[in-house]
């Protein structure tokens, strides 16, 4: 059976005991390496050749953003996972470290009563995604995702699926909404999706993507500064307005119900679905029951399979799925779900889904 082995990258002594502790009790999991910052895990990189790489932010000498791209200029495509702290400057960096080509990121523990409570959490938010994220013949893998999640395409080297078998694509027809389902590469593939947008779209946009709190307001700050469209957290009770992007918060449900003639952003508290909260099954099911079949809905990269439940409700009120294909996705979960289920009507690499979400609006028209 194979093993993944990894490296682990943390200038604090505690943390590296820490995640090298919690991997070990992962089957399959070995740690070859430890490094204190990002100088020396390039040459631990060269050295050991770890299938993956978790990476602390701030460290001395070269940071975890540096190191990300020092390593990525080198050549080197293994999974790069950073560990990253539940604040605003924890949540900048680490978009930075993702667009740099960082893959993943956990969250460091915090309000934890024990050492074996912290390991016990650091496992279960890493072992899934290496699994997901490093392929290991006999190893299986984690289909199911954890709450958080949020990555940078890292290209990929495992062999593809045949193609799925599309649903005939619906004839054009008005659209009232766009809804979008993303988890682990998501930070990237949606920059890559509204900074590509040739104008703000004409009807409402709301996504999903799988983040804790903290990381959703900075990643809609981000995403508004590169798209034409106007890019928000959604604060629930807003009136849904056209060529504006709202985004779920973290740890809160995004649904969308009728106000009279206008439609309107809700937050809720309800239980995870699918493991998470916010869950693109709540957001895409509410956008059913509020705009019908006049809705668009995108599912792009990430683990797991939510969004699926809620494109088979879009596809059975007569509205359009298009999902990102798996040569371009970090992790062909939730789209691959959604398209081996024979619900989507297009398979996109990630940057030809813009444009089709333009023609398939402007074919159609915004619904009044």
């Amino acid at each position: 059976m194979g093993v993944i082995r990894v490296l682990v990258v943390d200038d604090s002594v505690v943390v590296r005991r820490l995640v090298s502790d919690a991997l070990s009790q992962a089957p399959g999991v070995e740690v070859v390496g430890v490094a204190a910052n990002g100088r020396l895990a390039q040459t631990k990189v060269a050295q050991l050749r770890p299938d993956a790489v978790t990476m602390d932010v701030e460290m001395p000498e070269m940071n975890g953003i540096e190191a990300v791209r020092a390593l990525r200029a080198a050549g080197h495509r293994m999974p790069i996972i950073m560990f990253s702290t539940l604040t605003e400057r924890g949540a900048a960096a680490t978009l930075d470290a993702l667009s740099a080509g960082a893959t993943d990121y956990v969250a460091k523990p915090s309000n934890v009563g024990s050492v074996q409570e912290s390991i016990a959490r650091v496992r279960d938010e890493l072992v899934p995604r290496l699994r997901s994220l490093v392929p290991v013949p006999g190893l299986g893998g984690s289909s199911s995702p954890t709450p958080f999640g949020a990555p940078a395409p890292a290209p990929r080297t495992t062999t593809l699926r045949p193609a799925p078998t599309l649903r005939p694509a619906p004839a054009p027809h008005a659209h009232r909404l766009v809804v979008v389902g993303s988890s682990t590469g998501g930070p990237e593939a949606l920059s890559r999706v509204l900074s590509s947008l040739v104008a703000p779209p004409p009807v409402p946009v709301l996504v999903v993507q799988h983040m804790p709190p903290v990381f959703t307001r900075q990643l809609a700050a981000r995403l508004d500064r590169l798209s034409p469209a106007t890019v928000v957290e959604a604060a629930g009770g807003e009136l849904l307005r056209p060529g504006t992007v709202y985004i779920a918060p973290g740890d809160r449900h995004l649904e969308v119900r009728r106000a009279g003639t206008a439609i309107e952003t809700v937050l809720t508290d309800g239980p995870p679905v699918n493991f998470c909260r916010p869950a693109v099954d709540v957001l895409f099911r509410s956008a059913v029951r509020a705009a019908g079949g006049d809705l668009l809905a995108v599912v792009l990269t990430g683990m797991g399979s939510d969004g699926r439940a809620g494109c088979a409700d879009v596809v059975e009120a007569g509205g359009t799925v298009m999902v990102q294909d798996e040569a371009t996705s970090v992790v062909w979960g939730m789209p691959g779900a959604v398209a081996q289920s024979g619900l989507a009507h297009h398979v996109l690499p990630v940057n030809e889904v813009a444009s089709a979400v333009e023609r398939a609006l402007h074919a159609g028209g915004a619904a009044a």
